[in-house]
């Protein structure tokens, strides 16, 4: 599996600061953006939503570690109970940032995921540590993986199945889609897809209201838990290192609080470095978040997976190779511009977006690398990488790199464009 930054030539960097407003730095260069006297936050308190989800841990232990205090802010996180409430209190500027669905963001910018705003990517909070997960029924009746699923759904009349994720252009949304693609079932003739919460996957697959769901931990591994569920895939095995929440904020906020945002982001950045530091700072960080405030479960469902220790319900344990990572020596955190486009790709291929977009240029203008830089200079011991582009290698065998995005998007087989076989 190739996950490698892809090399840029100094000339293509510069290139790449021109587009961020000449904010990308070379490697090498002094990153400190600010004078002294002059870059104190401009909000002492910031407001971040987050859903409850082991994946919001930077945020929480942001404000409880008292890293927020080191840059001079107080982080109040604020439970919600959907995404779309994410959305809603973000944009009416109820909240100044949030925890967030990477898709979320993108589709915000693009008027596909409500009306359009002009928004900011601050940074990746975490890669990896989702699941799919399916009904105890059908592991009942011989359905183990996305190719019995595709032997079952075939013998069934179309819709019959119904499939729920947690946002229309999240990341859920887009890791279930390719999973039941590559097995050849397409995702919106073949089954039926509905929203639903992330807190209320577990009572609605209890009720028979669907027979399977993708969203985040420590969901997946409460249904095998309550035994109505089982892992069928985890998204890492979709996609190895894959970005997935991010800490998203309007544009507008940044540009009226930069140097809050710069604060904030090297809070919960630090936070990051702090949970990856050691396993028990991760099973620490599992204590904390069980509790009522945050996540109101039992810890024994967060501590696992928090550790890459994977039980998938129906006899196989293993170690993850690909565990949900926060930190990485800040690899995990930086604003890749080729993980933005990614999720541009899949809107195009299932025909959120009815044209190509500019992929290049709503990356720079989303994912804000100059905040990125500055707090990661505050942070100190972060080495930036050497260009905004990232290769993966996923599932079905396909190699993303950033580069001929719209070649990428026609490639496969199953989609809802309606202009390809």
């Amino acid at each position: 599996m190739d996950h490698s930054p892809r090399g840029f030539t100094r000339r293509r960097l510069l290139q790449a600061g021109a587009a961020l407003g000449g904010a990308m730095l070379l490697p090498g260069a002094i990153t400190h953006a600010w004078a002294a006297g002059s870059d104190a936050p401009e909000l002492t308190t910031v407001r971040v939503g987050f859903i409850p989800l082991t994946d919001c841990a930077p945020v929480i232990m942001a404000a409880l570690k008292g890293f927020d205090k080191k840059y001079g802010i107080s982080i109040v996180p604020s439970k919600e109970a959907s995404w779309a409430a994410v959305r809603d209190k973000l944009v009416s500027g109820e909240l100044d940032a949030a925890h967030m669905l990477y898709g979320m963001l993108y589709g915000l910018e693009l008027g596909i995921a409500g009306k359009t705003h002009p928004m900011a990517n601050l940074m990746t909070l975490n890669q990896n540590g989702q699941a799919i997960t399916l009904s105890t029924d059908l592991l009942d009746k011989g359905v183990k993986d996305a190719e019995g699923l595709a032997r079952y759904v075939a013998a069934s009349a179309p819709g019959t199945h119904t499939f729920a994720h947690t946002f229309p252009t999240g990341t859920h949304a887009m890791w279930l889609y390719y999973w039941l693609a590559a097995a050849g079932i397409h995702p919106f003739n073949d089954v039926r897809t509905v929203v639903v919460p992330p807190p209320q996957m577990v009572m609605n697959m209890r009720i028979g209201n669907m027979v399977g769901f993708c969203v985040g931990e420590p969901w997946n591994a409460r249904a095998i838990n309550d035994r109505i569920g089982f892992t069928a895939a985890t998204s890492q095995a979709v996609f190895p290192d894959h970005p997935e929440k991010i800490l998203g904020t309007r544009a507008a906020w940044v540009e009226q609080h930069p140097h809050t945002a710069r604060a904030l982001v090297a809070a919960v950045m630090e936070a990051a470095r702090w949970i990856d530091a050691s396993p028990q700072n991760r099973r620490e960080t599992a204590r904390v978040l069980a509790k009522r405030a945050w996540l109101n479960t039992k810890e024994q469902y967060l501590t696992g997976r928090m550790l890459g220790e994977y039980d998938n319900g129906a006899g196989a344990r293993w170690q993850d190779q690909h565990p949900m990572r926060f930190f990485n020596d800040g690899e995990v955190s930086f604003p890749w511009h080729s993980d933005g486009m990614w999720f541009l790709t899949q809107f195009r291929r299932w025909g959120l977006l009815r044209s190509d977009p500019d992929y290049q240029a709503i990356a720079a203008r989303i994912n804000r690398n100059d905040i990125w830089q500055q707090a990661a200079s505050a942070v100190g011991g972060i080495a930036t990488p050497s260009g905004l582009l990232r290769t993966s290698t996923l599932m079905d065998g396909s190699r993303w790199d950033g580069t001929r995005p719209a070649e990428y998007a026609a490639r496969f087989a199953l989609n809802r464009r309606g202009d390809t076989a």
